[in-house]
């Protein structure tokens, strides 16, 4: 194995990646893959806890996010690339650790609390969603990961990983490292409506959006609400089409707040721009995901080798870990 610090991260396949998928993780997968060993896994068992009703998209949307990764840059030949139920060593560990987190820690999750609040079309109330984040330190300790990649409203599911790992260490003997936090700047991006940008509000732009799509979208976004003329002054700062702007075009960003400030330019025109922006911006990830979805072959061994490497690292991880309980 290489001597580079290893970091585990993942996404649920629960439905199409889109612009806040990009740039508030994939672009800084790509970055960390030379500085990292990394550990890319498409969580479906985790899908499934709040999927299990309708299961069977979950295989086809795991496809379709591989083809995504791949196509934003993401190499499987520096990466580690599979899917979690194809490595059955989440499992066994997840085991081992639910038997000995209390369940006052998975009650006082945050996240936890929060969409049993917001997720009103979906029955969480079962074992497995309360338990979820024993799985996700099972995730990131099987491959004894150094760190994770989270963005701040993360930090506590991470420090929950930290805890269990300084629980079995005690309990036996040292065998899981507590991973650190690479604080990640998470998407400034909201949703088109200006909320959170969710696929639980249908409000985002998907990679896989074909140019017409993305101009129906746009057109729908939410900008300046005390605009109402043209000859208005805008106030670009308060206006989510401009920060649009500002991550994917910041070339043209202060001019484009100059003009929306002297009502220079109005807020169709303004969209119209960024429509084409977004088209030409996603035109190249695009066409490659479009050529590898074609591949399925490809996408399948992709997933096949990325689980014989995981699971290479998986078998040592809970052997060493059943040899300190001293159940071998």
């Amino acid at each position: 194995m290489s001597k580079k610090k290893i970091i585990l991260s993942g996404m649920r396949p629960t439905g199409e990646l889109h612009l806040g998928h990009l740039v508030g993780a994939l672009d800084n997968w790509v970055k960390m893959q030379s500085e990292y060993n990394c550990f890319f896994m498409i969580a479906d068992w985790h899908a499934l806890m709040s999927e299990y009703r309708q299961p069977e998209k979950i295989k086809e949307f795991s496809l379709s996010i591989v083809a995504d990764w791949l196509s934003c840059g993401i190499n499987p030949e520096k990466s580690t690339v599979f899917i979690q139920s194809d490595v059955i060593e989440h499992l066994q560990l997840n085991m081992i650790f639910s038997c000995f987190t209390p369940l006052g820690w998975l009650e006082r999750n945050p996240t936890y609390k929060e969409q049993m609040k917001e997720i009103k079309d979906k029955d969480l109330k079962t074992h497995a969603f309360l338990g979820y984040p024993v799985l996700q330190a099972a995730d990131i300790l099987l491959y004894k990961a150094n760190a994770v990649p989270v963005g701040k409203d993360q930090l506590p599911h991470l420090e929950l990983t930290r805890e269990i790992a300084r629980r079995f260490n005690s309990f036996y003997k040292p065998v899981f490292p507590e991973p650190e936090a690479i604080l990640t700047e998470s998407s400034k991006l909201l949703g088109l409506d200006n909320r959170k940008m969710s696929k639980s509000y249908n409000n985002y732009i998907a990679l896989s959006d074909s140019p017409d799509v993305i101009k129906k979208k746009v057109e729908s976004m939410f900008t300046d609400p005390k605009r109402v003329k043209v000859s208005d002054p805008g106030h670009p700062l308060k206006c989510n089409v401009y920060k649009y702007y500002r991550h994917f075009k910041p070339d043209i960003a202060d001019k484009l707040e100059k003009d929306c400030k002297n009502a220079a330019i109005g807020c169709v025109e303004d969209k119209n721009r960024l429509a084409e922006i977004l088209v030409e911006y996603l035109s190249d990830i695009r066409k490659e995901r479009k050529r590898l979805l074609k591949d399925k072959k490809y996408l399948l061994e992709v997933l096949e080798k990325g689980a014989e490497r995981a699971s290479s690292v998986a078998k040592d991880t809970i052997t060493e870990a059943k040899k300190a309980m001293k159940l071998i």
